[in-house]
């Protein structure tokens, strides 16, 4: 499988600090790597409601947005999730992107995990402040996440930036953001 990148806007501010420091790093990633952005914010996901314990608790296939985001993270070999930290995790958007995967594993024959095994988990992060230790919470998430889709875990860039458009006054994390794709882990041989 050639290797496609995947950034999952987490954001409810369009042009926000974390997707301008995604954007820098994705700058790094190699011109013939494709790469597509998905802005959870805009579309329309039903809200997640966990059937696993009502009579078989499976699930059909998604439909609408929902099918369209299903069929890009299945493309992808990295996904990015870009997410600025909210209450010290992920945002609502992404949050709620994530609860779909519980269903996802649960269509029958679409093998969801086993798809996603080997596949790289990413995430970029800001936060107001520079104690970066406030977004453990949030790489927790992210980086459990993998570990339990047996993805490979390629980290997050962190950086630090208070009021919209700030972001690049952080140049530890501009600094960061260009070398944060620059070791792509080699492709699992079942990805």
């Amino acid at each position: 499988m050639a290797r496609t990148f995947l950034f999952l806007l987490g954001s409810t501010r369009p042009g926000g600090n974390s997707e301008q420091l995604a954007r820098l790093a994705a700058e790094q990633v190699p011109g013939d790597v494709p790469q597509r952005w998905l802005d959870l914010s805009r579309l329309r996901l039903p809200e997640f409601g966990d059937r696993r314990h009502d009579g078989e608790g499976l699930y059909a296939d998604p439909t609408g947005d929902a099918a369209t985001l299903l069929g890009a993270t299945l493309e992808a070999t990295d996904l990015v999730i870009v997410s600025p930290l909210y209450w010290y995790s992920v945002s609502t958007p992404v949050k709620r992107y994530l609860d779909h995967w519980a269903g996802w594993m649960r269509v029958p024959g679409l093998e969801f995990r086993p798809r996603m095994a080997g596949r790289t988990l990413w995430g970029v992060t800001a936060l107001a402040g520079t104690d970066h230790s406030v977004a453990d919470p949030l790489v927790g998430t992210l980086r459990h996440t993998a570990a339990y889709m047996d993805m490979r875990w390629g980290g997050v860039l962190l950086g630090s930036a208070n009021r919209p458009g700030t972001i690049g006054q952080d140049t530890g994390a501009t600094v960061r953001a260009k070398t944060f794709f620059s070791s792509l882990p080699e492709l699992a041989t079942h990805a």
